[in-house]
C-alpha cells in the first residue's frame, strides 16, 4: 500500500495526454469550422435566391445558375458549385437541391471528410 505523501495528482503522461486530447480536438474543430461556415453562406444564399430568385421555366436552368452564380461570388462559397445545384419539380412545390462532400486534410495523408445535402423550397412568387 502507497502512502499518502506520494499520491499529489496527475502525473506528467497523463497531463501529456489531457493536452494531447484537447489539441487534437481543438485541431479538428479549426479544420471544420470553415466547411461548417460555407455551408451556412450555401443555405443562405439558397434561402435567398428561393425568395427573390427568377427561374424561367424553358431555359434549362440557365437563369437559375446565373443568379446562383451572383450569391456564389458575394458570398465567397467554396467547395460546391452552382451548376450542381438542382431543381426539383414535385407536388409540393419546387426546391432547390444540394448534395456534396467537403474534404479537409487535417494532417499527413488523413483527412476529414463531410457530407452535406438538403433542399430549399422555391417560393410560389419566384418563377
Amino acid at each position: 500500500m502507497q502512502s499518502r505523501h506520494r499520491q499529489k495528482g496527475i502525473g506528467w503522461f497523463g497531463l501529456l495526454f489531457i493536452f494531447g486530447v484537447i489539441a487534437f480536438v481543438a485541431i479538428v474543430g479549426a479544420k471544420c469550422f470553415p466547411i461548417y461556415m460555407n455551408q451556412f453562406k450555401l443555405v443562405s444564399a439558397l434561402n435567398k435566391f428561393a425568395t427573390e430568385g427568377d427561374v424561367s421555366k424553358d431555359d434549362n436552368g440557365y437563369s437559375m445558375r446565373r443568379g446562383l452564380e451572383r450569391y456564389w461570388s458575394i458570398d465567397d462559397i467554396t467547395r460546391i458549385d452552382p451548376k450542381d445545384i438542382k431543381l426539383k419539380r414535385s407536388e409540393g412545390g419546387r426546391f432547390l437541391v444540394y448534395d456534396y462532400e467537403a474534404r479537409e486534410k487535417l494532417f499527413y495523408n488523413i483527412y476529414i471528410v463531410i457530407h452535406f445535402e438538403g433542399e430549399v423550397k422555391m417560393s410560389s412568387s419566384a418563377g
